[in-house]
């Protein structure tokens, strides 16, 4: 079969022969209809995801929509012990697969389930999450966080706080739920404070940032709560700023702040494919916009600017 191939980390993958993947221990060999080229699978070829064993050759590819043998369509996340997705053919375990709707399209599945997946399965699974509560995404004007203003809402959200860089894309998000924004470009102590005015008594964030802004925002949000011992939920999915941060004491002594992770390995593969169902009954009402891209021309695809917003999909053909 034909695949994306990364024979080096420091090179994109490359489009050649490579050898089909064998059906074995309950697994199904599918063809590959579309798959998502998303920030976890470019940080898996690249070998600096924190699951990455550091072996070559691998196929990339994280998730996909793939055709069983009996014509149907499924959504799948791939296993950690298959190759990826990337490629004509690729190993299904059924406990991984979703069945899709008959006029699903696979392009847009393929774009929107990783990016939506985030936030949805960690306002469901990571967290106690209410309708009614209030949430701040910080991050908003990436794919995942544009999202994550539609989930949280869908989900029952009454106020979502989208705070971002890009101010053309932040001036969109009210049309996608947003009930507030608030910009993060400019001087950074200026722009905590004007998150910490905006977003001070939400209940929930959602963190596609990390790093330097984090580290300014969760000071600038506690020191102006109305009631500093109501909970906080600050739920950490990516890391666009930034891996670390320095976080003071003070931070966790004086509020009710909890920090915790949603991502590979703190919700089981169980917990998140029980998930998928009703995320892909979602898909309909959510705003995606994806661009299909053949397989042959990953290695093109993969350093070109993609458009703001618009998540890369790779297809056979």
């Amino acid at each position: 079969m034909y695949a994306a191939v990364v024979r080096s980390f420091d090179h994109p993958p490359r489009y050649e022969e490579f050898e089909a993947p064998r059906p074995g221990d309950g697994h199904v060999l599918v063809d590959v209809l579309a798959a998502g080229l998303h920030p976890r699978v470019r940080s898996g070829a690249a070998g600096t995801h924190y699951t990455s064993d550091g072996k070559l050759p691998l196929v990339p590819g994280v998730d996909g929509v793939g055709r069983l043998p009996d014509g149907s369509s499924v959504y799948f996340v791939a296993g950690d012990d298959v190759p990826g997705t990337m490629a004509e053919q690729a190993l299904v375990d059924p406990r991984r697969a979703v069945a899709l709707p008959a006029d699903a399209d696979p392009v847009v599945v393929a774009a929107a389930m990783n990016p939506a997946m985030s936030s949805w399965v960690a306002l469901r699974r990571r967290i106690s999450f209410r309708a009614g509560q209030s949430v701040l995404v910080l991050g908003a004007t990436g794919n995942a966080g544009q999202m994550a203003v539609q989930i949280a809402r869908r989900l029952g959200a009454a106020r979502v706080v989208a705070a971002g860089r890009d101010a053309d894309r932040l001036g969109l998000l009210g049309d996608l739920g947003a009930t507030e924004t608030v910009s993060l470009a400019g001087d950074p102590e200026e722009a905590a404070e004007r998150l910490g005015a905006a977003a001070a008594d939400v209940d929930v964030v959602i963190d596609y940032t990390w790093g330097e802004p984090t580290q300014r925002a969760m000071p600038a949000l506690l020191k102006r709560r109305a009631d500093r011992s109501a909970a906080l939920d600050w739920v950490q999915i990516g890391s666009v700023a930034g891996a670390e941060i320095a976080l003071p004491s003070f931070v966790l002594r004086a509020a009710n702040l909890r920090i915790l992770g949603s991502g590979q390995g703190s919700v089981t593969a169980a917990g998140i494919v029980a998930e998928l169902p009703s995320l892909i009954a979602e898909l309909p009402s959510l705003a995606v916009s994806a661009r299909s891209v053949p397989l042959a021309d990953v290695e093109s695809a993969w350093t070109a600017p993609a458009a703001p917003g618009t998540r890369l999909v790779l297809t056979p053909r």
